[in-house]
This record gives structure tokens, C-alpha cells and sequence, in this order.
């Protein structure tokens, strides 16, 4: 027997069944393949600034004669432990001819919580005036990293702000020459800050008044940023580290944006060969980059005042500020609060700078503002001694 013939109709719809089911995987390839290519693009992208990252990182390595802060009692871990951070700044150039015996003119102690998923930013005015334990001495806290030079500049920059903060650890530091500055805010397409008012600023060559800002919400390129960073002509040290905190708040909101993702190759070049740090695997700190968007960021500076001696200008920090600021960085990285007399470096400091004064060193009566204003005036990156 024959088999019996479909109805015409129905083979028709079985084509157009087979045709609809083609065109609907013809379509899902179509969807889908920009979307492979593009997350192909991506881990490539990834990859490779990772590989570039942690080549620099490598590079820029500096050993400073220990493996931890001898006031942590074990080593750290950062993909699990809360940590420190020195941020140091420094002018370093040919034409100041001053590579490795520099001043730093920005240090700011920051600290990360992971559990709060949280950043403090603590600026510390540069000419603070601290003991520096190396020279048994007090001195303005940015001659601490001039005196201690190339090979332990870092090392007295740090054991100084230690002995500041009680044995606070610093566990990690990161020095960077001004001009990764300029280039890494140029690389990320320049950062939106708010002009207080109206000044003029040298640049990063020292050419005077060459930088020109006006007040108000703006963005900024990298030689306009770093004029606002470091001028006070019209107002003081606190007010400029109150500006430094606001370009690093601005810098980091820039880059975890998406729209700078493609531009971490040119971050990345701008900080080459400008940059040291004690980091030495990148890896740990991978969930930090990742998440750093989230993170809430709060800044703070050292509260004080004008203070002269012997002529020569310095911030005297208010020692009740102080001592908040202490508690408030020990209990973000969950740290225990000194209990003796041992572990308060700064009790017998005292009783020294009392000395000290009283050894000829008397505070300058008189024209304290004339000589505020000529401090500043010739400050651009120049210092008192």
C-alpha cells in the first residue's frame, strides 16, 4: 500500500515551523556574539593590565629593612586584614636637581577596613612639628624623609609618624613624584574639584603665576590640579591638605568610573618610573581594585595652629585632635588601645620638647603676620629651614 499524502497545508506549516526556528537561532547568535567578543575583549584587557600592573609593581619595589611595622605583633595579610597606607608626595626633578633628598610636600596616613568597606584619609601637614627619632631632634615632619636621604628617607618618614600616632603600624607605603600626578590626572581626562577662589600658582617647572583658577566647580587638567593642591597663598597648611584630600577623592571617583576603564594602560604609564612602594604582590590587593568603588571614603587633616620658633615657621598640632585621631585609626583597623607606659612612644617626648624650648628656642613675639605672609608668598615648593 501507498502511504497517504499530507495535506498540503500542513507541510507548509511544518516549513515555516523549521524556518521560524532557524531565523530564532540565527537571531540568538546574532545577540550573543557581540557579547562573547566583547567579554573576550575584556578578560584580554584585563589580563593585560594586570600583567602591566604588577610589572610595575615589581619595578617599583623598594626594600626598606623590614618585612612588618615592629608594632604589629604578626605578619599581615591584605586579602584579609585591615592596613595602612603612607601616601607620600614629593617634587623630585632635573631642574630642581634634588632626586632622593627631597622634602615630602603631601603625607597623608590612610587606612582600609575591609569588613566596613571603608577608606580614612588623615592628612599631616607638612610642617608639623614632631619629634624625628632618628635625630633625637624636632624638626618639621617633612624634613624627615630630606634628612634621612636616599637610602633610608623612607624609613625616617615612616618610624616619625609611628612615633606621632603611639605605634600606629604603618603597614605599607607609596611615595609618587609630583609629575605622576600631573600625567595621571591628564590620563584620566582631568578631575572635577571646587575652586574656593581666585588665585595664581607657579607649575611643575617653578614658571610663576603661570597657572590661573578661578572659583567655582570645574575640572581640571594635571598642571591645574596640582597648582590647586598645593597652594595657600590665602589661606594655610590645613586648607591645602584639605585640597590634597579632595584631588585624591576625585582621582579615585575617575577611575572607578566605567568610562576610564580604557584608560588604566595611560594611568599605568603615567606612574612608571615615579613611584616606590614596599608592595610586593599585586594580587593582594586585587579585591581592594575591584571594589574600591563601593568603598565609603571619609578624610580628616591635623588640626593646630601657627607656630614660630626661632624665626622659623611650623604647624603646632592640637594634642586633643591628636588623640582622636588616634583612637579613631585604632579602632578602624581594629587595633587594641595602648595600656602601659611602653607603648606611648610620645609621654617622654614631651618632657624633651619642653627642654628643648626652654634651651633658647623661644616662640617670636610681634609681626606674625608679615612673616606668615612672606612664608607663604615664597612658598610655591620652596621651605623654610
Amino acid at each position: 500500500m501507498s502511504k497517504k499524502k499530507k495535506p498540503r497545508f500542513e507541510g507548509r506549516l511544518a516549513q515555516r515551523q523549521v524556518k521560524k526556528k532557524r531565523r530564532r537561532k540565527l537571531f540568538t547568535w546574532l545577540f550573543l556574539f557581540p557579547l562573547i567578543i566583547v567579554g573576550l575583549g575584556a578578560a584580554v584587557w584585563g589580563t593585560y593590565i594586570y600583567i602591566k600592573a604588577d610589572n610595575l609593581i615589581s619595578d617599583s619595589y623598594e626594600n626598606i629593612g623590614r618585612e612588618r611595622s615592629e608594632h604589629r605583633k604578626k605578619d599581615i595579610n591584605p586579602k584579609e586584614d585591615n592596613i595602612s597606607v603612607l601616601i607620600l608626595g614629593v617634587d623630585e626633578n632635573e631642574h630642581r636637581e634634588n632626586f632622593g633628598s627631597s622634602r615630602t610636600d603631601t603625607m597623608i596616613l590612610a587606612t582600609l577596613n575591609k569588613e566596613e568597606k571603608s577608606i580614612k584619609l588623615l592628612s599631616i601637614p607638612r610642617d608639623s612639628y614632631v619629634y624625628i627619632p632618628q635625630l633625637q631632634m624636632f624638626d618639621k615632619i617633612n624634613h624627615a624623609h630630606y634628612f634621612g636621604g636616599v637610602d633610608e628617607g623612607i624609613k625616617y618618614a615612616i618610624d616619625t609618624v609611628e612615633h606621632l600616632f603611639d605605634g600606629i603600624p604603618v603597614d605599607y607605603f607609596v611615595k609618587l613624584n609630583f609629575h605622576s600626578f600631573i600625567e595621571i590626572i591628564d590620563a584620566l581626562g582631568g578631575v572635577t574639584v571646587d575652586v574656593p577662589y581666585e588665585f595664581k600658582e607657579s607649575d611643575s617647572m617653578d614658571r610663576r603665576d603661570t597657572i590661573h583658577l578661578y572659583p567655582g566647580v570645574q575640572e581640571l587638567n594635571g598642571e591645574e590640579a596640582l597648582a590647586f593642591a598645593r597652594t595657600r597663598k590665602h589661606d594655610n597648611d590645613i586648607a591645602r591638605g584639605e585640597r590634597q584630600l579632595e584631588i585624591i577623592k576625585a582621582i579615585i571617583s575617575k577611575s572607578a568610573s566605567f568610562s576610564s576603564i580604557l584608560k588604566y594602560g595611560d594611568v599605568l604609564d603615567a606612574i612608571d618610573g615615579h613611584m616606590s612602594t614596599n608592595v610586593k604582590n599585586l594580587g593582594d590587593f586585587a579585591s581592594y581594585a575591584s571594589t574600591v568603588k563601593n568603598f565609603n571614603v571619609e578624610t580628616y587633616s591635623l588640626e593646630g595652629e601657627d607656630y614660630w620658633l626661632d624665626g622659623i615657621y611650623y604647624w603646632s598640632i592640637d594634642e586633643q585632635h591628636l588623640d582622636e585621631m588616634k583612637t579613631i585609626l585604632r579602632e578602624h583597623l581594629g587595633l587594641d588601645t595602648p595600656d602601659d607606659e611602653t607603648d606611648n612612644p610620645n609621654e617622654w617626648e614631651n618632657e624633651e620638647q619642653s627642654e628643648y624650648e626652654e634651651g633658647g628656642y623661644q616662640e617670636q613675639e610681634g609681626n606674625h603676620g608679615s612673616q606668615t605672609e612672606q612664608y607663604q608668598e615664597n612658598d610655591g615648593f620652596s621651605y623654610a629651614s
